[in-house]
């Protein structure tokens, strides 16, 4: 029998490709030849699964009939976690069809999943598909559900589904990371300077405890933060000042600077302005004025400075719903543009505001940057849109605006974007490096290690709404019948205050959408399904008469 030679196109075949993929299959190697390197975990994501130790499983609810998108979303997930479990074997999941193991959805909701409702059109026939695009991550005694499709508005299916995609490996890999850790970070709420009060703020506080401890610093002497307040400041890794109306002293501004200057990590929701929704409601007409909180030199050490005037946005901005006529007796409703309510709508890439709804702010103001500070790399996360308008204060702010949304009022002058919201992080100097105060606390440092803070100029941006004594979700607006993006901005903030791996990272992940043309699907439906079915029987007669005319040419 002749050799076949090594060199030739199907020696090469044989010796090299076969071995290869044989090789390949079986010892589970997989390369990533993806463009965007997809399908290649991080760094920061490995280090986190090898320090899982005790067994964790996921279990996936994405098992079943249903469209072909969720197929992909499927294979994804089963895919990225083989990956999790060939790093770690302590991690394993199972995927689990809710439909046929005939959970209920009672149970499902009570496990924190809500249901997607799909239409499938099939031969000409709609049908509806309930699923529930979950994960739950078990360890210990211990467990946690997380969706697997980003929740965002104005956008298509298609999108979603990409979306999605991008933020699998954060989604998993930091709730992987929360619910595996020996012990949880806490966060401290300040609770001294006529914040929000506490019905206002249970959202806030629902979100922050799902992975860290939060709770309340009150301050000893029930007056003002003092030395006796050092060590339980020490304990929280951030610290929460949400909507202060009671000036800070100059003693709770050196304790905080060396809060600060320790590592601790700040987030500011800070009202410039006093303008409330209620009252403009209730009077038609109010007189919004400053609100001095005596940060104004704190925040400048930053390279910050909040102005107290407000924002008028006459392009992004929230829905009022108001009553404007009566029928019979009954109210009529109509939702209106307030321009006072500006949106915040990520146009960056910026992984605390990516992929999420916009934010609704109430009354803001605006933050300036001072030209940066050094070693300080400051980051605009929402701002304002080119049609912006300032008000100065005090001046009136009338209901009847909403009828000339774009006209300017009395001492208002078109303005360029303004900035509602910015994160700081490097190397802070502390401001009383060189002042006498510095003497007052024991152990002064002078400047802190790598640290984080994040300022938005409008204390309403955390606050849920209250009716009839009961706390609305974070972000819900029932008037409108809308949901803002404040929950997932907020939970955002927390986790990169106080994501210590670098996992924020893997939110600016993404991937190129490489979609098929559906109509040309539709069009060339039949020819395709008859390519596929002769085509591999072409080939293999093709190969086997090639076969019997070359051994009939040897051997006959």
């Amino acid at each position: 029998m002749k050799k076949i030679n090594a060199k030739s196109p199907l020696g090469i075949f044989l010796f090299a490709i076969v071995p290869l993929v044989i090789i390949l299959t079986y010892s589970g190697i997989r390369l990533d030849l993806t463009k965007e390197k997809r399908y290649t975990l991080s760094d920061n994501t490995i280090k986190v699964l090898e320090s899982v130790k005790k067994p964790l499983t996921v279990e996936v609810y994405l098992e079943g009939d249903f469209p072909a998108s969720f197929k992909q979303l499927q294979s994804e997930t089963k895919f990225m976690l083989e990956e999790f479990r060939k790093i770690n074997p302590k991690i394993d999941f199972k995927f689990i069809d809710p439909i046929k193991t005939k959970m209920s959805q009672d149970t499902l909701m009570a496990m924190g999943m809500q249901p997607s409702i799909l239409p499938d059109v099939k031969d000409g026939k709609i049908s509806q598909i309930t699923l529930f695009p979950y994960a739950v991550i078990k360890h210990g005694n211990d467990g946690v559900s997380i969706p697997l499709v980003v929740q965002q508005a104005g956008i298509d299916a298609d999108q979603q589904l990409t979306r999605s995609i991008e933020g699998l490996e954060y989604n998993l890999v930091s709730n992987i990371k929360n619910i595996a850790a020996a012990k949880r970070k806490k966060i401290g709420i300040l609770v001294n300077h006529d914040e929000l009060n506490p019905d206002e703020f249970q959202g806030f506080v629902q979100l922050a405890m799902e992975n860290y401890d939060a709770g309340p610093i009150i301050p000893k002497n029930q007056t003002e933060l003092s030395l006796e307040d050092i060590p339980l400041l020490k304990q929280m890794s951030a610290l929460v000042i949400a909507k202060p109306r009671k000036a800070f002293t100059d003693n709770e501004k050196v304790i905080l600077d060396q809060y600060i200057m320790n590592g601790g990590k700040t987030l500011w929701m800070i009202d410039a302005v006093n303008a409330e929704m209620d009252t403009l409601t209730r009077s038609k007409k109010v007189m919004p004025f400053p609100v001095d909180i005596n940060m104004t030199d704190f925040f400048f050490n930053y390279g910050l400075r909040i102005n107290p005037a407000l924002v008028k946005d006459v392009k992004k901005f929230a829905l009022l719903r108001l009553v404007t006529g009566e029928v019979s007796g009954n109210p009529q409703y109509t939702s209106l543009p307030w321009p006072y309510y500006p949106l915040g709508i990520a146009e960056n890439n910026n992984p605390v505001t990516k992929n999420i709804n916009p934010v609704k702010f109430e009354f803001p103001t605006s933050i300036d940057t001072l030209g940066g500070r050094k070693n300080i790399k400051t980051k605009v996360l929402f701002e304002s849109s080119e049609r912006t308008l300032l008000k100065q204060v005090p001046n009136y702010v009338d209901l009847k605006e909403i009828a000339s949304v774009d006209s300017l009022g009395q001492m208002e002058k078109p303005s360029t974007p303004k900035i509602f919201a910015v994160a700081l992080e490097g190397k802070f100097n502390s401001a009383y490096a060189s002042r006498i105060e510095r003497k007052s606390y024991p152990g002064f440092k002078t400047s802190s290690p790598e640290n984080k803070m994040i300022v938005i100029a409008d204390g309403d941006v955390g606050r849920n709404k209250v009716i009839k004594g009961k706390p609305l979700p974070l972000g819900v607006d029932l008037l409108t019948n809308e949901q803002f993006g404040n929950e997932q901005f907020l939970r955002n903030t927390l986790d990169y205050l106080l994501d210590d791996s670098n996992l924020m990272e893997l939110r600016n992940r993404n991937i190129e959408e490489r979609l098929l043309d559906r109509q040309r699907i539709t069009e060339e439906k039949t020819t395709w399904q008859w390519l596929n079915l002769l085509l591999p029987l072409a080939i293999i007669g093709l190969i086997g008469g090639l076969f019997f005319w070359l051994r009939k040419k040897k051997f006959g």
